[in-house]
């Protein structure tokens, strides 16, 4: 017992929090079993318990704040939407991952399992830092000049070093989703690294919550039937149901 907390102690001081699901499978022992070293650990101060596992106590002392703002909003329906992408994720895949929020959630998903491996290429550095030490990812990081609202390789540059690449599958969030026109963005830097993923996957899916449907737009990236799915939540209003299922649409949508 002694040597399995000190492999979670040690474990919180690499990467600041713990997941009990994560342990449980890496260590072969039952949840309950590392719950309970948790609540033990917690009443003697070596570290403070939180939802699904634990954090340093340095941590716990201030309220846990998510970096960027996107990523606080509509966070049930980003969650649903990229637990139900991460099904579509096989076992050896080489995956893009770009720089929306609603991807940075997938990211999350994928790195609990920690049985799959898997080849990610990402131009967001966020995501990239979730990555960077699991044994059971190979990493790729896009190049070019950093910006975006999450920091993120965008730009020509970094569109022309993708364009270099094949992945099989691509997650990619969109700032719009007309279904009569398509896939819209309103900045030229993200917009250059999207259309330049669209090409390099053999199958790219679409990570959209309900709010972004029907937003004003400067730019499309592609229209919608270029993709091979678009995954929504139960938000989604009945017209653009209607509509997707006239045009035949790949349309998934999770219930939240």
């Amino acid at each position: 017992m002694l040597e399995r907390r000190e492999a979670i102690l040690q474990r919180i001081k690499e990467e600041g929090r713990v997941n009990v699901s994560e342990l449980s499978r890496e260590m072969n022992i039952s949840a309950v079993t590392i719950r309970s070293d948790i609540r033990s650990m917690d009443s003697e101060g070596l570290l403070r318990r939180v939802r699904g596992g634990a954090v340093a106590v340095r941590d716990a002392e201030q309220p846990q704040e998510l970096p960027y703002p996107s990523l606080s909003q509509h966070v049930p329906e980003k969650r649903a939407i990229a637990e139900r992408a991460d099904r579509y994720i096989d076992d050896g895949d080489t995956i893009f991952l770009d720089d929306a929020s609603t991807t940075y959630y997938l990211a999350e998903k994928i790195r609990e399992n920690t049985q799959r491996h898997l080849n990610v290429v990402t131009n967001c550095l966020s995501i990239a830092v979730l990555f960077w030490n699991r044994p059971n990812i190979e990493l790729y990081m896009v190049g070019g000049s950093v910006g975006g609202n999450m920091p993120s390789t965008v730009g020509g540059e970094a569109a022309a070093w993708i364009e270099k690449i094949r992945v099989e599958k691509a997650f990619i969030g969109v700032h719009g989703l007309n279904m009569d026109v398509g896939l819209t963005s309103v900045a030229s830097p993200q917009m250059l690294v999207k259309k330049a993923i669209l090409k390099a996957a053999r199958e790219t899916y679409v990570m959209a919550d309900s709010s972004k449907f029907d937003n004003g737009y400067l730019s499309v990236i592609c229209p919608a039937e270029e993709v091979h799915m678009i995954i929504t939540d139960s938000g989604i209003s009945p017209e653009d149901r209607k509509k997707a299922e006239s045009k035949k649409l790949p349309l998934v949508i999770v219930d939240v």
